[in-house]
């Protein structure tokens, strides 16, 4: 019988840090890419928060001896894990955000910014909503759930268990993040910018040639199959610069 309440306080103290690692998890879900996309249902979304707090659990024991199951440390770690999970989730998301404003940019030059434009959970031009469905695909593809946990699990070295964040490291952090989100979409739409520059520059010349040709109507068809065309031929490596990025940060998201 000596061994009985030793076995129920080690399942308590298993089932406590699983609880703690699970709200920084869930959290981080809400916004994670691929993982948590709002077209998945919440079913599999919880599912898959709790198979990832399985992972990450057994790899933390040591970041929670410190506290013990009670309610107080339960409202403080509500606080503290929620805050931590979403803002590594947002890290992350950033770059989904850097995918769509570079369709954005391309579209926009390209003259196909309102074609297919409502397609999907988010009103994305085409080449936006392409080249995000792919990389989303192409992410999974790469064994993302496992880089997504070996994540989660460094997020407790620059975001230490129960501990608040500190605003100013956040805010540094996340200026840092959002000003290489801007420089990657835009690297990732420079073919179609400078495709579109060469387009104007064009059809300038040819209306100061002649100025009586009708040059929006011969241009309008040429930029669209340009347009096209540059996607069919840049995609791959656009796709393949993004999962480089993503990786890279993966492996040190704190420099």
């Amino acid at each position: 019988m000596t061994g009985l309440p030793q076995l129920i306080a080690g399942v308590t103290d298993n089932a406590w840090v699983f609880l703690l690692v699970f709200i920084r998890v869930a959290a981080a879900m809400a916004v994670l890419p691929a993982l948590g996309e709002q077209v998945l249902s919440v079913r599999i979304r919880l599912a898959l928060a709790l198979m990832l707090s399985l992972v990450v659990a057994p790899t933390q024991s040591a970041a929670f001896t410190a506290t013990t199951a009670n309610l107080p440390d339960l409202v403080w770690a509500l606080f503290t894990e929620t805050v931590s999970g979403l803002f590594i989730g947002l890290l992350l998301r950033l770059f989904i955000f850097a995918l769509q404003t570079a369709g954005a940019i391309a579209a926009q030059s390209t003259s196909l910014s309102q074609l297919m434009g409502q397609t999907g959970a988010d009103p994305l031009p085409a080449i936006g909503h392409i080249l995000t469905v792919a990389a989303l695909a192409l992410l999974m593809a790469t064994g993302f759930h496992v880089k997504a946990a070996a994540y989660i699990m460094l997020s407790y070295e620059f975001l230490p268990a129960l501990s608040a964040p500190d605003p100013a490291a956040i805010a540094q952090m996340g200026r840092d993040r959002v000003a290489q989100s801007f420089a990657l979409a835009f690297s990732l739409a420079a073919p179609f910018f400078i495709l579109s520059v060469l387009y104007n520059l064009t059809l300038g010349v040819i209306n100061k040639a002649m100025p009586q040709l009708m040059v929006a109507f011969v241009g309008a068809p040429v930029i669209t199959f340009g347009s096209i065309f540059m996607l069919f031929l840049c995609a791959p490596v656009i796709l393949s610069v993004w999962v480089s990025a993503v990786d890279v940060f993966l492996a040190a998201p704190v420099r």
